[in-house]
């Protein structure tokens, strides 16, 4: 891991860093507590579709992890987002999903499909490669850990989570388990530490039958599902309050 950048405002620490995995760089940030010692939780946080590791929800919720729980929070680029794409094919993305959101437009053709399977599959070895070198910073350790990741998130998180024994808890959501996806559907079944699931009533983009459907597929004894109103896009703020009470009711509070 190399650091690249630290800055340090109202008690929290953020340092931007770069991994090398599998002849890619993987750009990312880690925030602490200032002057954070010691093991403490970590929440691994996995962006959607279009976004990258600095958007602002994210970042809002990063920031208040580590100031008021005292937790360490990671996020990095997926592939083919934030630094590891051009502006013009970030914008030609959003203006696609923007386009699919109004058309209300389910799946993918299948030469989308196939790209963001080989993003997923090169995902899951850069979240592993993350922790292995973020749990060696002094101030983070080896406590431990959780995920929050939804809509692509989640179709990064659950072949991760079903890889990686280290995560004891994850939030996810906005996503489904749509017919012939035997291998996500298998993978959600390995996954049995606990869950919160989130899910949109008028998701344009997933259906509630699928999102029941991948809800159910998961092997977890521990798992609630919150359903929503609105659209894809608009999971209410009170679910962050939601998201932080999970955590910490699993991962326990940072200490010094």
């Amino acid at each position: 891991m190399q650091f690249t950048s630290e800055v340090t405002e109202m008690g929290v620490t953020e340092r931007a860093f770069a991994l090398e995995v599998a002849g890619e760089r993987v750009p990312g940030i880690v925030w602490t507590p200032e002057g954070a010692a010691g093991p403490r939780p970590v929440v691994l946080m996995g962006h959607g579709g279009t976004q990258h590791k600095r958007v602002d929800t994210l970042l809002a919720r990063a920031r208040s992890y580590a100031r008021h729980q005292r937790w360490a929070v990671v996020a990095i680029d997926a592939p083919a987002h934030g630094e590891r794409t051009t502006p013009e094919a970030a914008a030609a993305a959003r203006t696609n999903l923007q386009a699919r959101i109004g058309s209300r437009t389910q799946g993918f053709d299948p030469e989308a499909a196939r790209q963001m399977m080989k993003r997923t599959l090169q995902a899951v070895p850069e979240w592993q490669a993350t922790l292995d070198a973020v749990r060696a910073i002094p101030g983070v350790g080896e406590g431990p850990v959780g995920y929050w990741g939804v809509s692509m998130g989640t179709s990064i998180g659950v072949p991760f989570l079903a890889a990686e024994p280290r995560v004891q808890c994850a939030v996810l959501g906005l996503n489904g388990l749509r017919p012939g996806a035997d291998e996500f559907a298998r993978q959600a079944a390995s996954i049995t530490i606990p869950l919160l699931f989130v899910f949109q009533r008028h998701d344009e983009l997933v259906n509630v039958e699928a999102g029941l459907a991948l809800f159910d597929a998961f092997g977890a004894k521990e798992k609630t599902m919150h359903i929503n109103p609105g659209g894809h896009v608009g999971i209410p703020a009170h679910e962050r309050e939601e998201f932080e009470r999970f955590f910490l009711r699993h991962l326990g509070p940072g200490g010094e």
